[in-house]
């Protein structure tokens, strides 16, 4: 389901972009520098590790989240993502991980597309992945390493009017931590990679 959701929306950007070159008359300076969006993410994980015999099981969390975008120039900007997002952790038919909060800040570098009301976009950049407010569970303590992942991203706005737009987004997130339980002599390695699903309205200025 997830890969049909990206797939979909890749197809869709080809497809803007081929109107796009018909359509295109804005100039190089017609264009808004700063945009800021409010979204509300469906963040999608899927987990993966190391633990032999034992399978990660994380929930997926539903979150606010804000963004700031700069255009360069119309077509080529960076955007700022900045949310927080709480997972349930467990292991299946296992122990109880308690809960962990992700505050994953990540920087895309982002190519827009124009076709009438409609602005298709694709991105990729990095985040840094920060994990506080641990419940450890069924254990005495655990210790989740901050990491540096990787972003995909593909998206559209849709004009409202010359101030004000909605958007649609789709991130991929590639990221893994190491997990060390207390009293543990070695650490093991999660996959956390999560698919991160956002809608919201935005505005230029």
């Amino acid at each position: 389901m997830k890969k049909l959701i990206f797939s979909t929306i890749l197809a869709c950007l080809f497809v803007f972009n081929a109107q796009a070159q018909d359509d295109n008359t804005m100039s190089n300076d017609d264009f808004s520098k700063w945009q800021i969006r409010f979204r509300v993410l469906s963040v999608i994980p899927s987990p993966s590790d190391d633990i032999v015999g034992a399978d990660v099981d994380i929930s997926t969390s539903f979150a606010p989240e804000f963004d700031f975008t700069y255009f360069f120039n119309k077509n080529i900007a960076a955007e700022l993502i900045l949310g927080t997002t709480k997972h349930e952790v467990e292991l299946e038919d296992g122990a109880d991980l308690g809960h962990v909060w992700l505050l994953p800040p990540t920087l895309n570098l982002q190519y827009h597309f124009y076709t009438g009301d409609f602005k298709p976009y694709v991105g990729a950049g990095i985040n840094y992945t920060i994990f506080y407010g641990v419940d450890a569970g069924d254990l005495d303590d655990i210790d989740y390493d901050s990491t540096v992942g990787f972003s995909l991203q593909a998206g559209l706005d849709y004009n409202l009017n010359e101030k004000w737009f909605l958007n649609l987004d789709v991130k991929k997130l590639f990221l893994e931590t190491d997990v060390t339980p207390k009293g543990a002599t070695e650490s093991s390695k999660v996959g956390i990679d999560p698919l991160i699903i956002g809608f919201g309205v935005g505005m230029k200025f």
